[in-house]
């Protein structure tokens, strides 16, 4: 599983969790699968997209402001342990976590 942390407001955590598989959509909208609502960050600002194989896809989905991987706005990127998205002022930290033998997290 795939975990996205960044500083939420009020000394709160955003912690987005990313299953083998599994598409979301980070934004500022009801409609986003992730809802961030922060400065700078657009209503459906990017996917994100963890296959079978265990890669992380972000594709920025035209937001006004950009998305970056490690202060390199991109379009699209494969994101790796201890990479750092930015969408708006949202800095995310990505990593890890793998599952326990018997199947607890």
């Amino acid at each position: 599983m795939w975990l996205l942390r960044a500083p939420g407001p009020e000394g709160h955590e955003w912690t987005f969790r990313i299953l083998p598989g599994g598409t979301k959509t980070v934004g500022r909208a009801v409609r986003a699968d992730f809802q961030v609502d922060a400065a700078m960050v657009s209503r459906v600002h990017c996917r994100l997209a963890a296959d079978t194989h265990d890669r992380l896809e972000v594709e920025d989905l035209g937001s006004t402001n950009g998305t970056f991987v490690n202060e390199r706005r991109i379009t699209r990127a494969v994101l790796a342990p201890g990479d750092h998205l930015r969408i708006g002022r949202v800095e995310f930290f990505v990593s890890r976590e793998t599952p326990a033998p018997d199947g607890s997290a």
